[in-house]
Protein backbone atom coordinates (compact mmCIF):
# COMPACT_ATOMS: atom_id res chain seq x y z
CA UNK A 1 0.00 0.00 0.00
CA UNK A 2 0.85 3.14 -0.78
CA UNK A 3 2.17 5.96 1.84
CA UNK A 4 -0.73 8.56 0.28
CA UNK A 5 -3.44 5.25 -0.05
CA UNK A 6 -2.35 4.54 3.68
CA UNK A 7 -2.75 8.08 5.60
CA UNK A 8 -6.30 8.32 3.61
CA UNK A 9 -7.49 5.11 4.86
CA UNK A 10 -6.58 6.48 8.37
CA UNK A 11 -8.16 9.41 8.29
CA UNK A 12 -11.23 7.63 6.60
CA UNK A 13 -10.94 4.85 9.75
CA UNK A 14 -11.08 8.06 12.75
CA UNK A 15 -14.85 9.48 12.15
CA UNK A 16 -15.98 6.01 12.16
CA UNK A 17 -14.74 5.29 15.75
CA UNK A 18 -15.03 8.26 17.36
CA UNK A 19 -18.77 7.70 16.03
CA UNK A 20 -18.93 4.54 18.11
CA UNK A 21 -17.13 5.88 21.00
CA UNK A 22 -19.91 8.61 21.33
CA UNK A 23 -22.84 6.44 20.59
CA UNK A 24 -21.63 4.67 23.41
CA UNK A 25 -21.00 7.05 25.80
CA UNK A 26 -24.66 8.65 24.61
CA UNK A 27 -26.20 5.69 25.77
CA UNK A 28 -24.35 5.61 29.15
CA UNK A 29 -25.45 8.51 29.79
CA UNK A 30 -29.03 8.29 29.26
CA UNK A 31 -30.07 7.71 32.90
CA UNK A 32 -27.68 10.41 34.27
CA UNK A 33 -28.84 13.26 32.05
CA UNK A 34 -32.59 11.93 33.70
CA UNK A 35 -33.47 14.45 36.66
CA UNK A 36 -36.08 11.80 37.27
CA UNK A 37 -33.80 9.02 37.80
CA UNK A 38 -31.01 11.53 39.35
CA UNK A 39 -33.73 12.39 42.28
CA UNK A 40 -34.68 8.91 42.84
CA UNK A 41 -31.16 7.79 42.93
CA UNK A 42 -30.55 10.36 45.77
CA UNK A 43 -33.45 9.72 47.88
CA UNK A 44 -33.28 5.95 47.23
CA UNK A 45 -29.82 6.10 48.53
CA UNK A 46 -30.17 8.64 51.75
CA UNK A 47 -33.51 6.60 52.93
CA UNK A 48 -30.97 3.81 53.13
CA UNK A 49 -28.37 5.43 54.90
CA UNK A 50 -30.82 7.01 57.45
CA UNK A 51 -29.39 9.15 60.15
CA UNK A 52 -26.12 7.56 60.16
CA UNK A 53 -23.97 10.67 58.20
CA UNK A 54 -20.50 8.69 57.52
CA UNK A 55 -22.85 5.93 54.93
CA UNK A 56 -24.41 9.19 53.73
CA UNK A 57 -20.70 10.62 53.04
CA UNK A 58 -19.82 7.37 51.72
CA UNK A 59 -23.07 7.08 49.31
CA UNK A 60 -22.43 10.68 47.98
CA UNK A 61 -18.96 10.02 47.30
CA UNK A 62 -19.72 6.49 45.05
CA UNK A 63 -22.46 8.32 43.47
CA UNK A 64 -20.72 11.12 41.82
CA UNK A 65 -19.19 8.44 39.38
CA UNK A 66 -22.62 7.16 38.30
CA UNK A 67 -24.81 10.08 38.51
CA UNK A 68 -24.46 13.78 37.31
CA UNK A 69 -23.00 16.20 40.03
CA UNK A 70 -22.36 18.66 37.76
CA UNK A 71 -25.89 19.21 35.79
CA UNK A 72 -27.98 18.61 38.68
CA UNK A 73 -26.34 20.20 41.66
CA UNK A 74 -29.15 22.21 42.91
CA UNK A 75 -31.18 19.44 42.87
CA UNK A 76 -28.67 17.61 45.18
CA UNK A 77 -28.11 19.85 47.10
CA UNK A 78 -32.24 20.79 47.52
CA UNK A 79 -32.53 17.42 48.71
CA UNK A 80 -29.37 17.47 51.35
CA UNK A 81 -30.94 20.08 52.92
CA UNK A 82 -34.61 19.86 52.74
CA UNK A 83 -35.65 16.57 51.38
CA UNK A 84 -37.07 17.20 48.18
CA UNK A 85 -36.75 19.81 45.29
CA UNK A 86 -37.72 23.01 46.34
CA UNK A 87 -40.57 25.56 44.69
CA UNK A 88 -39.39 29.53 44.71
CA UNK A 89 -40.65 30.92 47.79
CA UNK A 90 -38.82 27.39 49.78
CA UNK A 91 -41.35 25.24 49.82
CA UNK A 92 -41.38 21.53 48.73
CA UNK A 93 -42.28 20.88 45.38
CA UNK A 94 -45.31 18.07 45.46
CA UNK A 95 -44.38 16.15 42.24
CA UNK A 96 -41.50 14.63 43.01
CA UNK A 97 -40.33 11.92 45.64
CA UNK A 98 -38.89 13.02 48.99
CA UNK A 99 -36.87 11.86 51.82
CA UNK A 100 -37.55 11.89 55.34
CA UNK A 101 -33.17 11.80 56.10
CA UNK A 102 -32.09 15.69 55.68
CA UNK A 103 -30.65 18.76 57.10
CA UNK A 104 -34.12 19.88 57.52
CA UNK A 105 -35.04 16.64 59.54
CA UNK A 106 -31.93 16.16 61.72
CA UNK A 107 -31.78 17.26 65.52
CA UNK A 108 -31.17 21.41 66.05
CA UNK A 109 -28.19 20.93 67.67
CA UNK A 110 -25.02 21.79 66.82
CA UNK A 111 -23.26 19.01 67.04
CA UNK A 112 -25.53 17.06 64.32
CA UNK A 113 -24.80 20.39 62.09
CA UNK A 114 -21.15 19.91 62.61
CA UNK A 115 -21.65 16.21 61.67
CA UNK A 116 -23.72 17.88 58.18
CA UNK A 117 -21.12 20.46 57.96
CA UNK A 118 -18.36 17.18 57.20
CA UNK A 119 -20.70 16.07 54.78
CA UNK A 120 -20.93 18.84 52.85
CA UNK A 121 -17.01 19.55 53.01
CA UNK A 122 -16.00 16.13 52.10
CA UNK A 123 -18.68 16.30 49.22
CA UNK A 124 -17.31 19.36 48.00
CA UNK A 125 -13.26 17.92 48.49
CA UNK A 126 -13.95 15.10 46.49
CA UNK A 127 -16.08 16.54 43.61
CA UNK A 128 -14.05 20.59 43.45
CA UNK A 129 -16.43 21.58 40.36
CA UNK A 130 -19.75 21.57 43.38
CA UNK A 131 -18.20 24.80 44.82
CA UNK A 132 -19.58 27.38 43.30
CA UNK A 133 -23.07 25.72 43.23
CA UNK A 134 -23.27 25.14 46.45
CA UNK A 135 -22.40 28.66 47.26
CA UNK A 136 -25.69 29.75 44.79
CA UNK A 137 -27.41 27.23 47.12
CA UNK A 138 -26.71 28.71 50.00
CA UNK A 139 -27.46 32.29 48.80
CA UNK A 140 -31.07 30.92 47.43
CA UNK A 141 -31.98 29.00 50.64
CA UNK A 142 -31.28 31.78 52.42
CA UNK A 143 -33.60 34.04 50.27
CA UNK A 144 -36.46 31.41 50.95
CA UNK A 145 -36.28 32.04 55.15
CA UNK A 146 -39.58 33.22 55.29
CA UNK A 147 -40.82 30.27 53.68
CA UNK A 148 -38.93 27.54 55.96
CA UNK A 149 -40.09 26.79 60.00
CA UNK A 150 -38.42 28.46 62.83
CA UNK A 151 -36.70 25.01 63.19
CA UNK A 152 -35.37 24.68 60.01
CA UNK A 153 -34.24 28.29 60.10
CA UNK A 154 -31.79 27.88 63.20
CA UNK A 155 -30.62 24.42 61.50
CA UNK A 156 -29.83 26.39 58.77
CA UNK A 157 -28.56 29.31 60.64
CA UNK A 158 -25.80 27.34 62.32
CA UNK A 159 -25.09 24.74 59.76
CA UNK A 160 -24.34 28.58 57.20
CA UNK A 161 -21.79 29.55 60.57
CA UNK A 162 -19.87 25.93 60.78
CA UNK A 163 -19.29 26.64 57.14
CA UNK A 164 -18.11 30.11 57.19
CA UNK A 165 -15.76 29.25 59.98
CA UNK A 166 -14.63 26.43 57.66
CA UNK A 167 -14.06 28.31 54.95
CA UNK A 168 -16.31 26.14 52.66
CA UNK A 169 -18.20 29.49 51.81
CA UNK A 170 -17.36 33.34 51.54
CA UNK A 171 -18.92 36.04 53.57
CA UNK A 172 -20.54 37.47 50.28
CA UNK A 173 -23.56 35.15 50.87
CA UNK A 174 -24.44 37.51 53.98
CA UNK A 175 -25.52 39.70 50.65
CA UNK A 176 -28.60 37.47 50.77
CA UNK A 177 -30.09 38.57 54.18
CA UNK A 178 -29.98 42.19 53.24
CA UNK A 179 -33.52 41.27 51.18
CA UNK A 180 -35.52 44.07 51.97
CA UNK A 181 -38.76 41.79 52.73
CA UNK A 182 -36.54 39.41 55.34
CA UNK A 183 -35.15 42.49 56.75
CA UNK A 184 -38.83 44.17 57.23
CA UNK A 185 -39.86 41.13 59.21
CA UNK A 186 -36.95 41.09 61.39
CA UNK A 187 -36.04 37.58 59.84
CA UNK A 188 -32.04 38.52 58.97
CA UNK A 189 -31.75 39.47 62.55
CA UNK A 190 -32.46 36.25 63.53
CA UNK A 191 -31.11 34.45 61.67
CA UNK A 192 -28.06 36.17 61.94
CA UNK A 193 -27.58 35.57 65.96
CA UNK A 194 -27.87 32.25 65.25
CA UNK A 195 -25.37 32.57 62.67
CA UNK A 196 -22.83 34.37 64.24
CA UNK A 197 -23.40 32.10 67.53
CA UNK A 198 -22.09 29.24 65.57
CA UNK A 199 -19.51 30.89 63.93
CA UNK A 200 -17.86 32.60 66.50
CA UNK A 201 -17.92 29.42 68.40
CA UNK A 202 -15.91 27.26 65.57
CA UNK A 203 -13.62 30.33 65.70
CA UNK A 204 -13.40 33.88 67.42
CA UNK A 205 -14.87 37.04 66.55
CA UNK A 206 -11.15 38.52 65.03
CA UNK A 207 -12.09 35.53 62.10
CA UNK A 208 -15.72 36.56 62.18
CA UNK A 209 -14.27 40.57 61.28
CA UNK A 210 -11.09 39.03 58.87
CA UNK A 211 -13.81 37.22 56.63
CA UNK A 212 -16.54 40.06 56.70
CA UNK A 213 -13.72 42.85 55.72
CA UNK A 214 -12.35 40.66 53.02
CA UNK A 215 -15.81 40.87 51.34
CA UNK A 216 -16.29 44.44 52.44
CA UNK A 217 -19.33 43.21 54.69
CA UNK A 218 -17.80 44.37 58.10
CA UNK A 219 -19.32 47.69 57.83
CA UNK A 220 -22.74 46.84 56.08
CA UNK A 221 -24.15 44.98 59.57
CA UNK A 222 -26.51 47.38 60.40
CA UNK A 223 -28.41 46.74 57.15
CA UNK A 224 -29.67 43.63 58.49
CA UNK A 225 -32.39 46.18 60.62
CA UNK A 226 -35.01 48.04 58.75
CA UNK A 227 -34.19 51.75 57.95
CA UNK A 228 -35.70 52.95 61.00
CA UNK A 229 -33.90 50.51 63.89
CA UNK A 230 -30.32 51.23 62.22
CA UNK A 231 -28.65 52.77 64.46
CA UNK A 232 -25.33 51.95 66.17
CA UNK A 233 -27.07 52.10 69.70
CA UNK A 234 -29.97 49.38 67.94
CA UNK A 235 -27.51 47.08 66.92
CA UNK A 236 -25.47 47.39 69.96
CA UNK A 237 -28.54 46.35 71.92
CA UNK A 238 -30.15 43.53 70.24
CA UNK A 239 -26.93 41.47 69.64
CA UNK A 240 -25.95 42.16 73.07
CA UNK A 241 -29.36 40.79 74.41
CA UNK A 242 -28.97 37.81 72.33
CA UNK A 243 -25.35 37.14 74.00
CA UNK A 244 -23.42 38.33 71.26
CA UNK A 245 -21.17 41.30 72.74
CA UNK A 246 -17.86 41.00 70.72
CA UNK A 247 -20.24 41.36 67.49
CA UNK A 248 -22.04 44.31 69.16
CA UNK A 249 -18.30 45.57 69.86
CA UNK A 250 -17.17 45.15 66.47
CA UNK A 251 -20.02 46.83 64.91
CA UNK A 252 -19.53 49.89 67.34
CA UNK A 253 -15.70 50.26 66.21
CA UNK A 254 -16.73 49.71 62.28
CA UNK A 255 -19.07 52.24 63.14
CA UNK A 256 -16.23 54.42 64.76
CA UNK A 257 -13.97 53.88 61.93
CA UNK A 258 -16.34 54.94 59.46
CA UNK A 259 -17.04 58.30 60.85
CA UNK A 260 -13.79 58.92 61.66
CA UNK A 261 -12.63 58.48 57.92
CA UNK A 262 -15.58 60.49 56.72
CA UNK A 263 -13.90 63.23 59.36
CA UNK A 264 -10.69 62.95 57.73
CA UNK A 265 -12.27 63.56 54.35
CA UNK A 266 -14.03 66.42 55.01
CA UNK A 267 -10.95 67.65 56.92
CA UNK A 268 -8.45 67.82 53.97
CA UNK A 269 -11.55 69.46 52.11
CA UNK A 270 -11.75 72.45 54.32
CA UNK A 271 -7.86 72.33 54.29
CA UNK A 272 -7.25 72.35 50.88
CA UNK A 273 -10.42 74.87 50.02
CA UNK A 274 -7.96 77.39 52.32
CA UNK A 275 -10.74 77.70 55.03
CA UNK A 276 -9.29 79.54 58.16
CA UNK A 277 -8.05 77.70 61.31
CA UNK A 278 -10.66 78.66 63.56
CA UNK A 279 -13.52 77.46 61.40
CA UNK A 280 -11.84 74.09 61.29
CA UNK A 281 -10.86 74.13 65.00
CA UNK A 282 -14.51 74.95 65.55
CA UNK A 283 -16.08 72.19 63.10
CA UNK A 284 -13.37 69.75 64.30
CA UNK A 285 -14.50 70.33 68.16
CA UNK A 286 -18.11 69.80 67.39
CA UNK A 287 -17.93 66.85 65.94
CA UNK A 288 -15.32 65.43 68.58
CA UNK A 289 -18.69 66.03 70.59
CA UNK A 290 -20.93 64.33 68.08
CA UNK A 291 -19.12 61.00 67.67
CA UNK A 292 -17.24 61.00 71.03
CA UNK A 293 -13.95 61.08 70.10
CA UNK A 294 -11.02 61.37 72.31
CA UNK A 295 -8.58 64.27 72.08
CA UNK A 296 -5.96 61.56 71.44
CA UNK A 297 -7.25 60.07 68.56
CA UNK A 298 -8.34 63.67 66.62
CA UNK A 299 -4.85 64.54 67.00
CA UNK A 300 -3.64 61.47 64.85
CA UNK A 301 -6.46 62.27 62.48
CA UNK A 302 -5.52 65.93 62.20
CA UNK A 303 -1.85 65.19 61.64
CA UNK A 304 -2.67 62.47 58.73
CA UNK A 305 -4.82 65.04 57.36
CA UNK A 306 -2.54 67.63 57.23
CA UNK A 307 0.15 65.12 56.11
CA UNK A 308 -2.22 64.27 53.17
CA UNK A 309 -3.26 68.03 52.06
CA UNK A 310 0.05 67.99 50.31
CA UNK A 311 1.94 66.98 47.21
CA UNK A 312 5.33 66.55 48.94
CA UNK A 313 8.53 66.69 46.98
CA UNK A 314 10.90 63.56 45.70
CA UNK A 315 14.00 64.48 46.62
CA UNK A 316 14.83 64.24 50.06
CA UNK A 317 16.82 67.15 50.46
CA UNK A 318 13.81 68.93 49.09
CA UNK A 319 11.19 67.58 51.39
CA UNK A 320 12.47 68.55 54.60
CA UNK A 321 12.00 71.95 53.48
CA UNK A 322 8.76 71.67 52.27
CA UNK A 323 7.85 69.62 55.16
CA UNK A 324 9.05 72.20 57.81
CA UNK A 325 7.06 75.40 55.30
CA UNK A 326 4.20 73.31 55.42
CA UNK A 327 3.79 72.19 59.18
CA UNK A 328 4.89 75.76 60.61
CA UNK A 329 1.56 76.97 58.60
CA UNK A 330 -0.54 74.74 60.26
CA UNK A 331 0.90 74.43 64.07
CA UNK A 332 -2.02 76.52 64.99
CA UNK A 333 -4.09 73.49 64.31
CA UNK A 334 -2.14 70.89 65.47
CA UNK A 335 -1.35 72.87 68.88
CA UNK A 336 -5.66 73.51 69.05
CA UNK A 337 -5.79 69.09 69.59
CA UNK A 338 -2.53 68.75 72.15
CA UNK A 339 -3.59 70.15 75.15
CA UNK A 340 -3.19 66.82 77.38
CA UNK A 341 0.09 65.17 77.15
CA UNK A 342 -1.04 61.86 76.08
CA UNK A 343 -2.16 63.44 72.64
CA UNK A 344 1.66 65.25 72.78
CA UNK A 345 2.79 61.86 72.58
CA UNK A 346 0.33 60.61 70.20
CA UNK A 347 1.76 63.02 67.99
CA UNK A 348 5.26 62.41 68.26
CA UNK A 349 4.56 58.42 67.80
CA UNK A 350 2.45 59.72 64.55
CA UNK A 351 5.52 61.76 63.58
CA UNK A 352 7.83 58.71 64.06
CA UNK A 353 5.64 56.65 62.18
CA UNK A 354 5.48 58.75 59.53
CA UNK A 355 8.78 59.28 58.77
CA UNK A 356 9.73 55.67 58.96
CA UNK A 357 6.86 54.62 56.30
CA UNK A 358 7.62 57.50 54.34
CA UNK A 359 11.64 57.05 53.68
CA UNK A 360 12.40 60.51 52.09
CA UNK A 361 11.22 61.87 55.59
CA UNK A 362 13.56 59.58 57.53
CA UNK A 363 16.02 63.07 58.23
CA UNK A 364 13.45 65.04 58.55
CA UNK A 365 12.25 63.75 61.95
CA UNK A 366 14.27 65.98 64.35
CA UNK A 367 13.59 68.78 62.54
CA UNK A 368 10.32 68.64 62.71
CA UNK A 369 10.35 67.84 66.05
CA UNK A 370 12.25 71.41 67.39
CA UNK A 371 9.97 73.72 64.84
CA UNK A 372 6.55 71.64 66.80
CA UNK A 373 8.68 72.29 70.21
CA UNK A 374 9.21 75.95 69.36
CA UNK A 375 5.75 76.35 67.80
CA UNK A 376 4.51 75.42 71.51
CA UNK A 377 2.56 72.50 69.98
CA UNK A 378 5.55 69.91 71.88
CA UNK A 379 6.20 70.15 75.34
CA UNK A 380 10.04 69.39 76.82
CA UNK A 381 8.18 66.50 78.87
CA UNK A 382 6.64 65.05 75.89
CA UNK A 383 9.53 64.62 74.17
CA UNK A 384 11.82 63.51 77.01
CA UNK A 385 9.04 61.09 78.08
CA UNK A 386 9.03 59.69 74.07
CA UNK A 387 12.79 59.97 73.96
CA UNK A 388 13.08 57.65 77.24
CA UNK A 389 10.19 55.04 77.07
CA UNK A 390 7.45 56.18 74.88
CA UNK A 391 8.94 55.76 71.42
CA UNK A 392 7.67 52.83 69.23
CA UNK A 393 10.31 50.33 67.77
CA UNK A 394 10.60 51.66 63.41
CA UNK A 395 13.01 53.53 63.15
CA UNK A 396 14.16 53.81 66.44
CA UNK A 397 17.85 53.64 66.69
CA UNK A 398 18.00 56.47 63.63
CA UNK A 399 15.31 58.99 65.02
CA UNK A 400 16.83 58.53 69.28
CA UNK A 401 20.43 59.49 67.30
CA UNK A 402 18.75 62.17 65.31
CA UNK A 403 16.97 63.58 68.86
CA UNK A 404 19.99 63.14 70.99
CA UNK A 405 21.74 66.09 70.98
CA UNK A 406 18.65 68.24 71.02
CA UNK A 407 17.39 65.90 74.46
CA UNK A 408 20.61 66.93 75.89
CA UNK A 409 20.18 70.35 75.06
CA UNK A 410 16.42 70.18 76.76
CA UNK A 411 18.10 68.34 79.57
CA UNK A 412 20.46 70.97 80.53
CA UNK A 413 18.05 73.60 79.91
CA UNK A 414 15.91 71.99 82.49
CA UNK A 415 18.83 71.66 84.89
CA UNK A 416 19.79 75.75 84.60
CA UNK A 417 15.94 76.51 85.13
CA UNK A 418 15.78 74.61 88.11
CA UNK A 419 19.41 75.80 89.36
CA UNK A 420 17.74 79.23 88.27
CA UNK A 421 14.59 78.12 90.71
CA UNK A 422 16.71 77.31 93.42
CA UNK A 423 18.88 80.50 93.81
CA UNK A 424 15.82 82.35 93.66
CA UNK A 425 14.39 80.19 97.15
Amino acid sequence: MSRVSFMNNQKQQKPTLTGQRFKTRKRDEKERFDPTQFQESIVQGLNQTGTDLEAVAKFLDASGAKLDYRRYAETLFDILVAGGMLAPGGTLSDEVTRTDYCLFTANEDLETMQAYAQVFNKLIRRYKYLEKGFEEEIKKLLLFLKGFTESERNKLAMLTGILLANGSISASILNSLFNENLVKEGVSAAFAVKLFKSWINEKDINSVAGMLRKVGMDNRLMELFPANKRSCEHFEKYFTDAGLKELSDFARNQQSIGARKELQKELQEQMSRGDNFKDIITYVREEMKKTNISEQTMIGIVWTSVMSSVEWNKKEELVTEQAIKHLKQYSPLLKAFTSQGLSEITLLLKIQEYCYDNIHFMKAFQKIVVLLYKADVLSEEAILKWYTEAHLAKGKSVFLEQMKKFVEWLKNAEEESESDEEEGD
